[in-house]
């Protein structure tokens, strides 16, 4: 696994803070006020290149915000936690936003096993699945560390991973149904979150997503995986990996 304490790249920095969010707050332009900035608190999942994906209802007003103005900005705040925020790491992600097509089956069901609670009305017809095309992105990561970075560089290359992505509701299934013990030991031991119920909601070539009562971890791998016998493989290691570990109180086995 990777040094807690060595900071990372600031292009990995920005992808990380994207997977690992549930929420970020997005602004947009405010068609009704002169494009005065207005921002709005929304569900976040991403795609495997960490594009942001939300779902957004039409009566909203950011909605009919970039309705009128595509470009929108969105701030994944990773300071949660930490006694002086202003030492954390968050990014502004600036891009134009665009609705899935109904084909998007894949994407949407990221975000939906990500979010559960919004199958409620995913199926609504005011409802509709929005993925946002970064431009660049403005990180500020604690004194010293505020760049200003050009998106191709932050967003992760998934040309040689379409297989994963083919195969990751697959992978997802099997590790709940058959492996859900090993999903807690992850929970428990590699990113010291204790109990059991845990699920693995997501998985993409740099790490899987877990998820509980509304909270989501980020395990990350220490190499990109591009496929279903390479992540079953990762998988199988960080098992091993969590086992020898000191266990907290309370994890499951």
């Amino acid at each position: 696994m990777t040094d807690d304490h060595a900071p990372l790249p600031a292009e990995e920095t920005c992808r990380m803070l994207v997977r690992s969010a549930r929420t970020a707050a997005l602004a947009t332009a405010d068609r009704a006020k002169d494009s005065w900035p207005y921002a709005s608190l929304v569900e976040t999942a991403c795609d495997h290149a960490s594009r942001p994906i939300m779902l957004l209802s039409d009566l909203a007003d950011h909605t009919k915000n970039f309705a009128a103005d595509p470009r929108v900005s969105l701030l994944f705040d990773g300071t949660a936690g930490l006694a002086a925020p202003l030492t954390g790491a968050r990014a502004t992600l600036q891009g134009r936003i665009e609705k899935l097509g109904d084909d998007d089956t894949a994407l949407q069901q990221r975000y939906l096993a990500r979010h559960p609670g919004a199958a409620d009305y995913a199926g609504f017809g005011d409802f509709n699945f929005y993925r946002v095309m970064p431009d660049r992105f403005h990180l500020v990561a604690g004194f010293g560390r505020i760049h200003w970075i050009d998106a191709n560089a932050v967003l992760f290359d998934t040309a040689e991973s379409a297989a994963l992505g083919d195969h990751e509701p697959d992978i997802v299934d099997h590790m709940n149904a058959d492996h859900a013990d090993a999903v807690d030991l992850y929970a428990a031991m590699l990113m010291d979150a204790p109990g059991t119920g845990w699920r693995m909601t997501g998985i993409d070539p740099e790490g899987a997503d877990l998820g509980r009562d509304g909270r989501s971890l980020r395990l990350p791998f220490d190499h990109a995986v591009h496929d279903a016998e390479s992540a079953r493989a990762m998988l199988v290691r960080l098992v091993k990996t969590a086992r020898n570990g000191k266990k907290p109180t309370g994890s499951a086995t």
